[in-house]
C-alpha cells in the first residue's frame, strides 16, 4: 500500500513532457554543380581542348554563354567542370603564378612547369578543395602535344585524351572506342590523330552529347594549340 502512494506521488511530481518543437533549415553549402563537358586530345604535333559553354544550376540555365576553357599562355589552354566560380579562381591563381615565372626569368613558363604548378595549387587546397576538375594541354619542350587531366586535390596524369564534367560518361567510352581503340582486335591504340580526325571526333562528341545531357550545350569553345600558338573556334550547339 505505502509502495504504491509513492508511486502515485512520483508520478504527480513529474512534469508533464510538452510536444518537441523541430526547427527545420537549409544546410549551407559552398560548392555547386554548374554542369558542363570538357575534353582535351593530344595529336602528335599539336593538342585540342575543347569545352562548352552552357551554366546551368539543376533545371535553370543561368547563362548559356559561360566558357569553361582558358587560355593561359600562348601555348598553354586549360579547361575546367563543375563549379563555375572555383574554375574562375583557379585560372586567376595560375595566371598570377605564371606572370611571376615571366618576371622572374624573363620567359614564358612551359607547359610541363605550368602542369606541375597546377598539381601544386590544387594539392595546397586539399582541405578545402577547389571543386573542378582540370585539363590542361599545351606543347611540352619536345614540340609534342602534352595533355594533362587532374582530380580535385591535384593528382596529375599525362593522358592521350580525357572527358571530364556532367556528359563524360556519354563521351569517355566514344573517346575510348574511337581514339583508344579499347577492345578491338588488331586495331592500333597508339596511332595518333590527326587535326582534322581530331576535330571531327570532338564536333561528334559533344553533338551526341547535348542530345542526352541537359547540362551541356548551347557553345562549343574549341582550342588548338601547336608550335605557332593557340588558335580559337566557335561552334554552335544544341540550344534546348
Amino acid at each position: 500500500m505505502d509502495f504504491m502512494m509513492h508511486s502515485e506521488q512520483q508520478h504527480q511530481m513529474e512534469p508533464t513532457q510538452g510536444p518537441v518543437e523541430r526547427h527545420s533549415h537549409n544546410q549551407w553549402n559552398p560548392y555547386v554543380d554548374n554542369g558542363g563537358t570538357s575534353l582535351i586530345i593530344a595529336g602528335k604535333d599539336f593538342v585540342l581542348v575543347a569545352s562548352d559553354a552552357r551554366q546551368s544550376v539543376g533545371y535553370n540555365i543561368n547563362t548559356r554563354y559561360d566558357p569553361k576553357a582558358f587560355e593561359l599562355s600562348n601555348k598553354t589552354v586549360l579547361a575546367t567542370s563543375i563549379c563555375s566560380a572555383d574554375a574562375k579562381r583557379l585560372c586567376e591563381v595560375l595566371e598570377q603564378r605564371a606572370q611571376l615565372y615571366y618576371h622572374k626569368h624573363e620567359r614564358q613558363i612551359g607547359t610541363q612547369a605550368l602542369a606541375q604548378q597546377l598539381s601544386n595549387t590544387l594539392y595546397s587546397r586539399r582541405m578545402f578543395p577547389y571543386y573542378v576538375f582540370p585539363l590542361l594541354g599545351g606543347i611540352d619542350a619536345e614540340g609534342k602535344g602534352a595533355a594533362y587531366a587532374y582530380d580535385a586535390i591535384g593528382n596529375m596524369e599525362r593522358v592521350t585524351y580525357k572527358a571530364f564534367g556532367s556528359a563524360s560518361a556519354l563521351v569517355q567510352p566514344f573517346l575510348d572506342n574511337q581514339i583508344g581503340m579499347k577492345n578491338q582486335r588488331g586495331a592500333d591504340g597508339e596511332r595518333m590523330l590527326s587535326r582534322e580526325e581530331a576535330m571531327r571526333l570532338t564536333i561528334d562528341s559533344f553533338t551526341g552529347a547535348t542530345e542526352r545531357d541537359i547540362y551541356t550545350g548551347d557553345w562549343l569553345d574549341i582550342f588548338i594549340v601547336d608550335a605557332a600558338g593557340v588558335h580559337k573556334e566557335t561552334r554552335e550547339l544544341k540550344h534546348d
